[in-house]
C-alpha cells in the first residue's frame, strides 16, 4: 500500500505543442525537444524512467529498450497555459475562464489607487522581460523610489525593487496591497514580489521572490489529502500558488537544488500524506531567459541528484516527476508555451514499463494521488484515476 506520494514539478518542461496551441501563438513549441536539438542532454536517470518513451517526447531520441518507471503525456483541458492554471488543473481544477492579462499595462484608475496605498509612485506599467526591465529602470527605481511594476503573457502583476532602496518587508506588503485590489473588475492571477540587490555593479534578482495568489475555487488534491489527517509539505512555490488551501507544512528554497535537499529531507522524515515539489529555476531562470544550454544544465543537475531522490523512498513511497506547461526557450518572445506535460511515476510497487499514453487532463494526476492516499473514500472535481494501471 502507498502511504506517501511525492510529486516534483520539473517547471515549464513541455514535450511538444498541444493541439490548440496554434490559438495561444504556440504552434511548433516543443522545450525538451528544441533543447535537444540545441545541444547535447545527459540524462541517464531521467531516460532510465522513460523519459524518451513517452509519445512524441524528443522525436524518440531519448527512448531506452526497457523503462525502470511509468510513464506518459497529459494535454491541458484548461484554458490557459500559466503556472497556476497548470498546477491547479493538475490538482484537480478546470479553469474554463482563463485569468484576466493586460498586454497593454494595468488601468490608469488601478495604479492610482496602488500608489496612494503604498505612499510611493511607480514605473513600468508595461509587459517586459523581468532581468531586462531592472536594467532599464533600475537607474531611476533606484533614484527616486518608485517600484518598478510590469507584467507578461501570464496574469501578473509584478512588483520589482531594490532591497538597499525598498527593504524586504515592506516589498511584501507593497505585494499585499496590491492582491487586494486586484479582484473583481481588475482580477489577477497572481502578484510577484521581484526583489533584486547590486553585487559587483550588477543587478542580481533574489531568492526571496514571492507570490500572492488568488485562491483555488473549490477542493483540490491537497485539501482532499489534508482532511484525512495527513500531512501535505509543500517546497518551493507550491504553497503561494494554492494560497496555502490545503497545505500542513511549508517550506521556501533557494533554488532548484535546494528544492531536491528539500525533497529528499522531507523524504528522510516519517509521515504519511503527499511531498509537493515545484522547481521553478527552468521556468524563471532558463525559459524565460530563452537559454537552451543553461536549461539542459539544468536538467542535468537535477538528473544528477534522481538516484538521492529514489534512494530516500521508503518501499511505501511513490514519485511523480511532471511539468506544468511549457517554455520552449527557442520560441519567439519569453513567455510559457502550451504544450503537452510529461508524467514519470517510481517506486517499488510501480509496474515497470507501463505507457499510460497521452491522457485526456493534467488532472489524472491528482485524481490518482488522491485515489491512492484516501483509498478510494476521494475524489477531485475532474480527473480519471490510472492507479489499476501503475501499481503492481
Amino acid at each position: 500500500m502507498i502511504k506517501r506520494v511525492t510529486i516534483i514539478v520539473m517547471d515549464s518542461l513541455g514535450i511538444g505543442a498541444l493541439p490548440d496551441a496554434g490559438r495561444f501563438g504556440d504552434e511548433g513549441a516543443d522545450t525538451l525537444g528544441h533543447i535537444l536539438d540545441s545541444c547535447s542532454l545527459r540524462i541517464p536517470n531521467l531516460r532510465k524512467l522513460g523519459m524518451g518513451n513517452i509519445t512524441g517526447a524528443a522525436g524518440g531520441r531519448l527512448e531506452v529498450k526497457e523503462p525502470s518507471g511509468a510513464f506518459g503525456r497529459f494535454m491541458e483541458r484548461s484554458n490557459g497555459k500559466d503556472t497556476i492554471t497548470g498546477h491547479w488543473e493538475i490538482a484537480g481544477i478546470y479553469t474554463q475562464v482563463p485569468f484576466k492579462t493586460y498586454p497593454d499595462g494595468f488601468p490608469q484608475e488601478l495604479m492610482d489607487e496602488f500608489c496612494r496605498r503604498i505612499g510611493r509612485g511607480y514605473l513600468g506599467n508595461c509587459t517586459a522581460s523581468g532581468t531586462e526591465i531592472i536594467e532599464q529602470l533600475g537607474d531611476e527605481h533606484e533614484k527616486t523610489g518608485k517600484v518598478i511594476v510590469y507584467t507578461s503573457a501570464d496574469s501578473v502583476f509584478q512588483i520589482a525593487a531594490n532591497t538597499d532602496i525598498v527593504p524586504l518587508e515592506e516589498l511584501y506588503d507593497i505585494c499585499s496591497k496590491a492582491r487586494e485590489l486586484l479582484k473583481g473588475e481588475y482580477s489577477c492571477g497572481r502578484v510577484i514580489a521581484r526583489p533584486y540587490i547590486m553585487k559587483n555593479g550588477k543587478r542580481i534578482r533574489t531568492s526571496d521572490r514571492r507570490d500572492y495568489a488568488v485562491s483555488p475555487p473549490d477542493e483540490t488534491m491537497l485539501d482532499l489529502v489534508s482532511r484525512t489527517g495527513k500531512t501535505v509539505y509543500a517546497i518551493g512555490k507550491i504553497r503561494d500558488i494554492f494560497n496555502g488551501s490545503g497545505v500542513t507544512e511549508a517550506v521556501h528554497t533557494e533554488n532548484n537544488d535546494d528544492g531536491v535537499t528539500k525533497t529528499i529531507e522531507a523524504l528522510n522524515r516519517n509521515f504519511e500524506g503527499l511531498v509537493f515539489t515545484n522547481l521553478v529555476d527552468f521556468d524563471s531562470k532558463f525559459g524565460h531567459r530563452r537559454d537552451p544550454a543553461g536549461y539542459a544544465g539544468a536538467i542535468e543537475e537535477f538528473d544528477s541528484r534522481l538516484p538521492q531522490i529514489l534512494d530516500a523512498m521508503k518501499p511505501d513511497d511513490m514519485l511523480i516527476i511532471c511539468s506544468d506547461h511549457g517554455n520552449d526557450p527557442v520560441h519567439s518572445g519569453w513567455d510559457h508555451t502550451r504544450e503537452y506535460i510529461f508524467g514519470l511515476i517510481a517506486g517499488e510497487q510501480i509496474k515497470n514499463g507501463t505507457d499510460l499514453g497521452t491522457r485526456k487532463s493534467f488532472a489524472d494526476i491528482g485524481a490518482t494521488v488522491t485515489d491512492i492516499l484516501t483509498d478510494g473514500g476521494m475524489k477531485t472535481s475532474i480527473g480519471e484515476s490510472f492507479r489499476s494501471l501503475i501499481l503492481k
